[in-house]
């Protein structure tokens, strides 16, 4: 064999077989006969055998067509099926994608954008991790996930597209002089003992940036790392805290009361980013436009 027969060839002897007629094989695949009988004349130059024994009225498979045709059958069909299963995968019906998340959108918005999508894309694998920003972005820099829904990245090498306001609340344990509808002002917390987030936290740059912008002073009493931490010691009646707004059904209780906070009204940004040198996988990218699509017509704020 002086080399490889092309799958088009291939696909013409496996229709002449099929039909045992050239005349119906060159009207199905729109060819003439002329052009369809040199093709065949190759293949089997190609192979160095002939397959078929043919006169004015008949069409037959020699020994050699007949051993030929359950490997041409066999080979098409493989061809066939693994670019089906790759027009899925380009699609963005069946593939894998990580998403990071921040754990307070892990835990409201993410898993109903999740479900919904998996119903029109069922053969999509779906991995969540729940981080803060600063992990979330390394974690895309490294190749390990492949979108993050944080705040607004530091460094420019994202695209970061936001779908919510996060505003700044209160949060105090219910009965005392908290309890009532109206903002209050960030001077609370001078008179309050104040239970922090930990240092280099994005919640604790949020509440150090509005104490400054309202000249004010407040030493924390404690600095936790967790939410349910700041939940259980505020129930415990051991201070006040400012959250943002998405992070309260984290540690949502009946003894805890939020009010909105103002002078100033402190917000954060939630979006969905990817790096943006990064062809993003097409289930990936399928997803951040269902997500977007979910978040800004079902979010609230």
């Amino acid at each position: 064999m002086q080399r490889r027969p092309s799958l088009n060839s291939l696909r013409l002897f496996l229709q002449v077989a099929q039909n045992r007629s050239f005349s119906e094989t060159s009207r199905n695949a729109n060819l003439s006969q002329p052009a369809l009988s040199r093709t065949i004349r190759l293949l089997e130059e190609e192979l160095g055998t002939r397959l078929f024994d043919r006169n004015s009225r008949n069409v037959s498979l020699t020994a050699a067509g007949e051993a030929m045709l359950p490997i041409v059958e066999r080979l098409t069909a493989d061809f066939d099926h693994a670019f089906s299963e790759l027009a899925l995968t380009f699609s963005g019906a069946r593939g894998r994608v990580v998403i990071g998340a921040l754990p307070s959108v892990a835990a409201s918005t993410l898993p109903a954008a999740i479900a919904s999508f998996l119903k029109s894309h069922p053969q999509v694998e779906i991995v969540v991790r729940d981080h803060l920003s600063g992990a979330l972005y390394q974690q895309m820099q490294e190749r390990q996930i492949d979108l993050a829904i944080a705040t607004p990245p530091e460094e420019g090498e994202f695209t970061f597209e936001p779908f919510m306001d996060d505003p700044m609340v209160l949060v105090a344990p219910a009965g005392q002089q908290f309890d009532g509808a109206g903002p209050v002002g960030w001077s609370v917390f001078v008179d309050q003992p104040f239970i922090a987030m930990a240092p280099r936290s994005s919640v604790r740059n949020l509440t150090d940036v509005a104490m400054h912008k309202a000249g004010i002073t407040a030493r924390p009493l404690f600095e936790c790392t967790q939410l349910a931490t700041v939940g259980a010691m505020i129930e415990a009646g051991l201070g006040i805290t400012a959250l943002p707004r998405s992070t309260i059904d984290m540690i949502q209780s009946p003894n805890l009361i939020t009010r909105p906070l103002g002078k100033p009204v402190i917000t954060r940004a939630i979006g969905i980013a990817y790096l943006t040198d990064r062809t993003l996988p097409p289930a990936a990218e399928a997803f951040f436009r269902h997500f977007l699509g979910e978040a800004r017509g079902g979010s609230g704020g």
